[in-house]
């Protein structure tokens, strides 16, 4: 059989994730340190443990309702509103398998073939394949790092086109670690205003902001809630990547629409990680508290480390990823990455597995232990004293 005929054209041309093909290779490599993946070393504190084991004690293994526990729902909105000064019912929210069923189920409620999304890079991996499978238009703003890799307002106005349904708001940002402040929102919110347009917030990383500010959602802003479909989950803040979890939040009709595509696709997400989730939302903000300031740390220590080296590192406000500049090398993204990868064993992701824009950077985690990074930026060290760069 000819599969290269029977496959559907937009899938074959999808692009493999460039952060996987690194943990691949590494994942293979003896003594190989990965800087490449986005999961913390954490281990799921243990109040949020406990409770999915006594779920399974006592017994509940059954379906939950499609928009997921009352409870969990309930529980959402309490913690948004305790921790983001956001309003929400029960009813406007849905608990997904991981934020990126969420950001799925948000695309194909929302996009016709032909209409375009704006999409700022470098960003997260799913949002480009996302929308050309749906048939929507991919359109990229690239960031630039002299703003601190931020969407400005001119920037999202000269994008918009009559065709233009979706803007994917992926702050605090993964690669970069850029965070938009309130003053940037409220900029952003005077261009959609007068719009039909949609904003995609993903909020995934809306817990691990550095600094005075805390993380200011774009829905708190005035008249941006009833076009925000906002997007969070479970597996950043509180280390439960394993339990895939997540959730989103916004317009009733658009949840009403995300819940029939996921009573089709998935039927209900796991039901012991929604009765642990409801201990992590309730109980555990001490927990997440510890935890950003492990990050911090390690945010810190790995920004001096490689501007010491001469790879100038922008200074992320949030997630847990540093984004230096390997220009000085004078090799591509790829190149830097695989030639790491082979002499010093050390993984880190290219940045144009973020979008084109990323060309020139490489992303690295510091969701690793002080030790683990200590050792990698011994090596990378070693990799640009070879380089006749140090």
């Amino acid at each position: 059989m000819d599969y290269s005929r029977l496959l559907s054209r937009k899938a074959q041309e999808m692009r493999p994730s460039g952060i996987r093909k690194f943990f691949d290779i590494a994942a293979e490599m003896e003594d190989c340190i990965s800087l490449g993946v986005g999961e913390p070393d954490f281990k799921t504190p243990w109040a949020i443990r406990e409770a999915g084991i006594t779920s399974l004690e006592r017994g509940r293994t059954r379906y939950t309702s499609n928009s997921g526990l009352k409870e969990l729902r309930a529980e959402a909105c309490r913690y948004l509103e305790r921790r983001m000064d956001l309003h929400y019912t029960p009813d406007q929210v849905l608990i997904t398998v991981g934020g990126s069923e969420a950001i799925d189920l948000c695309i194909r409620a929302l996009i016709e073939p032909g209409d375009e999304v704006i999409l700022p890079e470098p960003c997260y991996v799913s949002y480009q394949p996302i929308t050309t499978l749906t048939g929507g238009v991919p359109v990229s703003i690239p960031l630039k790092p002299e703003n601190g890799f931020r969407l400005t307002a001119d920037e999202l106005r000269a994008a918009i086109t009559p065709r233009t349904k979706l803007l994917v708001l992926p702050f605090p940002c993964n690669p970069t670690g850029a965070v938009l402040r309130k003053e940037h929102l409220e900029e952003l919110a005077e261009v959609l205003r007068d719009t039909d347009i949609t904003v995609l917030s993903d909020e995934i990383y809306a817990e691990l902001t550095y600094g005075y500010d805390r993380h200011v959602s774009i829905a708190s802003i005035p008249d941006m809630a009833e076009r925000t479909l906002l997007v969070n989950g479970f597996s950043k803040a509180y280390a439960m990547t394993g339990w895939r979890l997540g959730f989103a939040c916004g317009p009733k009709p658009l949840i009403d629409i995300m819940v029939k595509i996921h009573q089709s696709c998935i039927m209900c997400a796991p039901t012991t990680s929604q009765y642990a989730a409801v201990v992590a939302l309730r109980d555990c903000d001490e927990q997440i508290e510890e935890m950003r300031t492990q990050y911090d740390m390690r945010r810190r220590y790995l920004v001096k480390a490689f501007n010491e080296m001469g790879l100038h590192c922008f200074e992320p406000e949030g997630a847990f990823y540093v984004f230096p500049s390997i220009a000085v090398t004078g090799l591509s993204s790829e190149e830097f990455c695989q030639q790491l990868l082979y002499t010093q064993r050390v993984a880190v992701v290219p940045g144009t597995a973020f979008g084109d824009s990323g060309e020139g950077f490489v992303r690295v985690s510091y969701a690793y232990s002080v030790e683990h990074l200590q050792e990698a930026v011994r090596r990378i060290r070693e990799f640009l004293k070879q380089k006749d760069l140090l």
